[in-house]
């Protein structure tokens, strides 16, 4: 497991339906190490502390695995002519996992890596940013069918963080999966 690359963004603001509002959605890696603190990353930024940010939601981790799909569905729906790849941080995230998926992480668990610890919190929910970011109407649904939200995380201890560095789980409580935690959610959506 490893962090392909670490994201951050000021924030800007985006086009959602008929409404113009600031989003720090638009996400590009840092280089380097970046320091990680009780509510973030540094030069990392969030518009609506009610569901992005704050101390259970300071970083957001993406598997790239679930990538190569996003890319297929843009092509699909005519948002992208070509394969092309989507760049870190284009969903949002601030860290680029490899080799960790939601139905092998639970909430509580731990990540350690080499100058801090992230703690897993809740699965993302898609919102309404995220489908004028993927330029797809229905992304939102499509990440809720596909089962992968990501997932976010607390500061259990803060320090640096960047790309290329490996990461290890300490497993907490095991008592829901961040997919289980997701469908559930999805549940409580279709009612």
């Amino acid at each position: 497991m490893r962090v392909v690359s670490v994201n951050v963004g000021q924030l800007r603001p985006l086009r959602v339906g008929q409404r113009d509002l600031l989003s720090g959605i638009g996400k590009t890696p840092a280089h380097g190490p970046v320091a990680v603190q009780a509510l973030g990353l540094a030069g990392d930024e969030q518009a609506d502390l009610s569901v992005h940010g704050g101390l259970a939601k300071a970083v957001y981790a993406y598997p790239v695995e679930h990538l190569l799909f996003w890319t297929e569905q843009r092509r699909a729906h005519d948002v992208s002519l070509f394969d092309e790849p989507l760049p870190p941080g284009f969903l949002g995230e601030n860290l680029s996992i490899e080799g960790l998926l939601e139905d092998r992480v639970w909430i509580g668990d731990e990540l350690h890596f080499p100058n801090c610890v992230l703690r897993v919190t809740a699965p993302r929910e898609p919102c309404g940013k995220f489908n004028a970011v993927m330029g797809l109407n229905t992304a939102g649904r499509l990440m809720m069918q596909q089962g992968c939200p990501g997932f976010y995380l607390a500061v259990a201890q803060g320090g640096t963080i960047e790309a290329g560095q490996a990461f290890s789980v300490v497993a907490g409580s095991q008592g829901l999966s961040v997919r289980d935690a997701f469908s559930a959610r999805r549940l409580k959506h279709l009612r």
